[in-house]
């Protein structure tokens, strides 16, 4: 074999290695779900929730990616930590009815001491939001689509509340908000981070959203070259701003969940998918 011959040999073997080794670590990323744990400190917390646990997940998208059996194993994994309340930001299922039926056969299966809370995301939107609704609600649940709910312990208690998706309905923050006072605790759930743009409250004290998948696919968990979330898709651009993690706008502390599920494509890469559990601290 000549000299030539033989680096090209090498350049080939290296180009095969260089693609198929990200693509198996991406392929294995996706299917293993972290559980990140975060305290949130703030002022109006009650001393009756001092300590109670939220489960935050997001983004399922059960689909032939994301099975009911993974569904199953993720609805042990959350009753295990024995949550006080759990929190569903939204895209429950992906584009392909025959999932859904068993996926509401597990997910109802979800143990909180005070209640789950959903909101509908765009591909719920997309597939069928009056069924999925109804099947979430029929599962015990408790819809925030532009509706909230005080959660009482003794005699503190603190507020749930939500918006529709940004992209497919309208977002009501009055139907959270107008019978909140200002030294009350309260939760917004949007499924979309982008909401935060726009919102205009003295009121919300903790926001959750998921959409972005972390980026699913990024460089080194730094930057996505593609953003599920873009903003709104008639007069706003975001970039990579609500991409991931903890950000704040005056008041308002905002996490973004990578979420569950990978919608689309079976690969992630340095934007693992989590189980997020909030522990509430005075």
């Amino acid at each position: 074999m000549t000299f030539r011959k033989k680096n090209i040999l090498i350049l080939l073997i290296s180009a095969i290695f260089i693609t198929i080794i990200p693509l198996v670590y991406s392929y294995y990323e996706a299917r293993n779900i972290r559980l990140i744990k975060l305290t949130f400190t703030h002022k109006d917390i009650p001393e009756g929730f001092v300590g109670k646990k939220i489960i935050f997940i997001s983004d399922i998208h059960c689909d032939r990616y994301f099975t009911s059996e993974d569904v199953a194993k993720l609805v042990n994994r959350i009753n295990e930590r024995e949550p006080d309340i759990i929190i569903i930001g939204g895209d429950i299922v992906s584009k392909n009815p025959r999932y859904l039926l068993p996926f509401f056969v597990e997910i109802k299966n979800l143990k909180s001491k005070y209640g789950t809370y959903f909101v509908l995301g765009n591909h719920d939107h997309w597939e069928d939001p009056v069924l999925i609704s109804q099947q979430m609600t029929e599962c015990g649940f408790h819809s925030c689509d532009n509706q909230s709910y005080w959660i009482k312990v003794g005699n503190d208690s603190i507020k749930i509340g939500g918006v529709g998706d940004f992209w497919e309905d309208v977002q009501i923050i009055g139907n959270t908000t107008d019978d909140v006072k200002i030294h009350d605790f309260c939760i917004l759930i949007s499924h979309n981070p982008d909401y935060l743009e726009v919102l205009d409250s003295d009121h919300v004290d903790l926001m959750l959203s998921g959409h972005t998948h972390g980026g699913q696919i990024t460089f080194f968990g730094l930057w996505a070259p593609i953003m599920p979330s873009t903003g709104h898709p008639e007069y706003m651009q975001t970039g990579n701003k609500y991409r991931y993690g903890w950000l704040k706008k005056n008041n308002i502390s905002l996490y973004v969940t990578s979420g569950i599920g990978m919608g689309g494509f079976p690969f992630r890469f340095f934007a693992p998918p989590e189980i997020v559990e909030i522990t509430l601290k005075k």
